[in-house]
């Protein structure tokens, strides 16, 4: 096993290093496009139209901590 497939393959937790470094790469790539203002514009609309509603709860939802919902399940140990 060479030394890349060495790093891919262990386990990195909660902190994971190439996670961090694909979504910072992800970002930078996104901001270089120039299409920030075009993306908050096409936001803005999807809040305003029907599904709106449904939007904002998904974020108060993911807000909150719970985004699956599994501290109010009966089966999940505590």
């Amino acid at each position: 096993m060479d030394d890349k497939s060495k790093k891919d393959s262990r386990l990195e937790g909660e902190g994971s290093y190439s996670g961090t470094k694909a979504y910072n790469e992800a970002t930078a790539k996104f901001l270089k496009k120039g299409k920030v203002d075009e993306a908050a514009r096409e936001a803005r609309r999807a809040l305003e139209s029907k599904e709106g509603a449904e939007l904002k709860a998904a974020e108060a939802k993911g807000r909150a901590g719970d985004p699956k919902g599994e501290e109010k399940s009966p089966h999940r140990p505590k």
